[in-house]
């Protein structure tokens, strides 16, 4: 069976550097930080007071007061940005086979301000159950995919991942394998989160991952720096037009990249750690390679998962070493994440955005924050530190791994 191109036609996008795509990819290029002190809610006793917020988000800029009601922030992002990637792409909705057309989003949570919300509702008042009726469909994490198949009418496949951090990769993976196999000639694809809030910060300083550098909160994400002391929480959401090539065409559509390839493995070692020597990672991008047909030396860029992490930086890089050999060192590395801080379920949409705009543009973004060299990383390794730089991306891969040892990696190319 000859398996179908694929191509990308729309991004929308709503981060903590931009509520656009193009405000994104300029505060990127501009080595922009998101972080700033918390605004969702009162962060005074918490180990961590900072985060990376949307900012300048009225949900009644898009929603009626009534139905904003009715969204978690998470899936209000979501919509937020499938009608920005919808419009990106020029889709005549009326024209195209809605029965072709699909819906995977990625998140790794889903509602979780709508869960606390409830549930200390219910734990500070009299013990009678008034829960509200849109609790459940606010909550559940596929609820996003299904309220963007509701806007727009399309009934092909619909469903979300759920994979931690690599949960948006694996959307378009998904995505990339149903076109391919002639399933469906469209996709609205990536995924968003919402989790600044009492249980996300809580949570994640429970289990100490979160940088504590209260101090100064725009440097404070600083992978591959030497005092790098954990990530900082984003929210945002990332969204694809992922297209068959021939669909595309046939319409007259404007073409990002060619998405050429996506590979998944599992680290099977820990919970929340990384695999010391990068295994799990070094098994994804060996298999994205493999299937998108390209060798080490036609990549010209990686956007890391490079979380600020003092384990999983290490042990990504240790696996980009293995499996580009001598090639890494021609190789741009960058983790934007020092910029938008960790979306968690949404991270592999945005980071994945950035990858297909290097390609389009020829530019790389920075890994902004970084103050001393850390002796762990191999000095030859160029991690594109605190400035964007031109270059030729004839191909860029985009890693993202997620607590349980979920790894996902995608690769586009130019058209």
């Amino acid at each position: 069976m000859e398996l179908k191109r694929v191509v990308i036609t729309g991004l929308g996008a709503l981060t903590p550097l931009g509520n656009t795509v193009e405000e994104h990819w300029k505060a990127l290029l501009d080595g922009v930080s998101g972080a700033a002190p918390i605004t969702r809610f009162d962060a005074a006793n918490f180990k961590t007071q900072f985060a990376c917020e949307v900012k300048n988000f009225d949900p009644l800029d898009f929603f009626d007061k009534k139905e904003s009601r009715k969204l978690d922030p998470y899936a209000q992002f979501a919509l937020v940005t499938a009608t920005q990637a919808v419009e990106d792409s020029g889709l005549d909705v009326e024209k195209i086979n809605g029965d072709r057309v699909g819906v995977i989003w990625g998140a790794g949570i889903g509602g979780l301000k709508t869960f606390q919300d409830e549930c200390s509702a219910f734990a500070l008042g009299d013990g009678n159950p008034k829960y509200n009726p849109f609790f459940i469909p606010k909550m559940i994490a596929d609820i996003a995919s299904g309220h963007i198949s509701m806007k727009y009418g399309f009934r092909g496949p619909n469903f979300t991942t759920v994979s931690a951090c690599a949960s948006s990769t694996n959307a378009l993976i998904d995505a990339l394998m149903y076109i391919r196999l002639g399933k469906a000639d469209l996709f609205v694809a990536g995924g968003s989160e919402a989790a600044i809030n009492e249980s996300g910060v809580g949570g994640f300083n429970a289990m100490h991952a979160l940088s504590t550098r209260n101090d100064d909160p725009k440097t404070a994400s600083r992978p591959f720096d030497l005092d790098r002391d954990g990530f900082v929480l984003g929210e945002g959401s990332g969204a694809f037009i992922v297209e068959e090539l021939e669909h595309a065409k046939a319409r007259g559509a404007k073409i990002y990249a060619e998405f050429v390839g996506g590979g998944m493995s599992a680290d099977a070692h820990h919970i929340t750690a990384p695999h010391p020597e990068g295994l799990g990672a070094k098994n994804v991008m060996i298999n994205a390679l493999q299937d998108a047909s390209l060798k080490t030396n036609e990549v010209d860029y990686i956007n890391v998962h490079g979380t600020s992490t003092p384990l999983g930086d290490i042990a990504e890089s240790m696996a980009i070493l293995e499996v580009f050999g001598q090639d890494a060192y021609n190789l741009n590395i960058s983790s934007t994440k020092s910029m938008t801080g960790h979306l968690l379920g949404a991270a592999g949409a945005i980071e994945a955005m950035a990858a297909v705009l290097a390609v389009q543009n020829d530019i790389v973004p920075p890994t902004i924050n970084h103050f001393t060299d850390d002796p762990s990383f191999d000095p030859k390794l160029n991690f594109t530190f605190n400035k964007a730089q031109q270059r030729t991306v004839r191909a860029a891969l985009s890693n993202t791994f997620g607590f349980g040892g979920h790894n996902a990696s995608v690769i586009f190319k130019k058209y």
